[in-house]
């Protein structure tokens, strides 16, 4: 029976980390979308997150069988737990990769841009891909450090977005332009939302690691 659980805890993790691999991967889509204003892209990232959608539930199936069979308890129990929330934050991850590609289409379609936020949103975008690999990673490795190192990444996605929110205000134009100002700030809030819900997947592996859950001192929870 021991090994049974096992190997479907295996398997469970397996199938996070792949989901996990499918966010990156519309997170990447979207900014790509987003610099070259490529609306098909975009459509592409949105159409993608059903793949995303039926591996979350996969996941969510598999959770229901290990408990309704296995019954786990203490550290299994916990990982099972940590599973279930971790799976959350992936889809929600995938959804603002959803949201990105929507501000993109709707955004190219109004016709202005400006270079400078837009390479500040990459900026910000290469920053979520590698928080989403370490807090990943953390939670593969059951690495503590490597999930509290989330924090200062993430304190990094909130200036960038405090600075591209203040550049977007003072922009000056028609309408057209205040309306796409308006779709890139729904991007950088997108972005660092991303960025926050690696922090949490960082903190299930703190879970993992100690058994007692903990907020992260972050933005959100100033010293």
């Amino acid at each position: 029976m021991r090994v049974e659980l096992q190997q479907e805890l295996d398997q469970l993790e397996a199938t996070l980390q792949e989901e996990g691999d499918l966010v990156l991967r519309a997170l990447r889509g979207a900014l790509n979308a987003l610099r070259e204003r490529d609306g098909e892209l975009a459509d592409e990232v949105i159409a993608f997150d059903d793949e995303v959608d039926t591996r979350a539930l996969e996941i969510e199936r598999q959770v229901e069988s290990v408990l309704a069979r296995q019954t786990p308890v203490a550290g299994d129990l916990r990982l099972v737990l940590a599973i279930l929330h971790v799976n959350l934050h992936l889809e929600r991850m995938a959804d603002l990769c959803v949201n990105i590609a929507k501000m993109a289409k709707v955004g190219r379609a109004i016709g202005p841009n400006v270079d400078v936020v837009v390479e500040g949103f990459e900026e910000m975008g290469s920053r979520a891909e590698e928080m989403t690999r370490i807090a990943l990673e953390s939670f593969r490795l059951r690495d503590l450090t490597l999930a509290e190192s989330l924090v200062a990444l993430d304190e990094l996605i909130d200036r960038s977005n405090r600075r591209a929110v203040g550049e977007l205000a003072r922009l000056e134009g028609d309408a057209a332009l205040r309306e796409w100002a308006l779709l890139m700030i729904v991007v950088s809030r997108c972005l660092e939302r991303i960025g926050d819900n690696a922090v949490d997947i960082g903190e299930q592996t703190a879970y993992l690691v100690s058994g007692d859950f903990r907020e992260f001192e972050d933005a959100s929870h100033p010293s």
